[in-house]
């Protein structure tokens, strides 16, 4: 009798301290959580070339109407080679635009800016600027934001 009840002690402390183990670990998941029934998704940009960015664009909006724009927040992240293409007279400016306007944010990343001497001045103005474009895809991802790279 008092095995018994010594193993259904011994149990009853493994269960509690594996529970315990784990909530942490559930509680920080759950205040990275999007809002309930919304969609987050990082789109990477770091070719310099327009197919490419037509493809990455067709994805951004693609997604808004599949998923409604109020259910969903879009990310176009540039860096590397692909910034050429957020400058003011590349290809896609109109692209953009349009893109801008329906409420996809789009990233330029400013360690590329600096190590390719570009301006401010020099990129659609309706892009917004990221320190560094891999760690803000870093960021987002731990999120719990989607990533695509076209």
């Amino acid at each position: 009798m008092i095995d018994a009840l010594a193993r259904r002690a011994f149990f009853a402390s493994l269960l509690l301290s594996s529970f315990l183990a784990l909530a942490p670990a559930a509680a920080n998941a759950q205040s990275n959580a999007p809002a309930a029934g919304r969609y987050r998704v990082v789109i990477q940009v770091s070719d310099n070339d327009p197919a490419k960015w037509n493809l990455a664009l067709n994805n951004a909006r693609n997604v808004q109407v599949d998923l409604g724009m109020d259910n969903v927040d879009v990310e176009i992240v540039a860096y590397g080679p692909g910034l050429p293409m957020f400058k003011a007279d590349s290809k896609v400016a109109q692209r953009l635009d349009s893109a801008a306007k329906q409420g996809v944010g789009l990233m330029a990343c400013e360690n590329t800016m600096r190590n390719t001497k570009v301006e401010r001045g020099e990129i659609f103005s309706g892009a917004k600027f990221v320190d560094a474009g891999v760690v803000h895809i870093m960021k987002r991802q731990r999120e719990g934001w989607s990533y695509v790279r076209p």
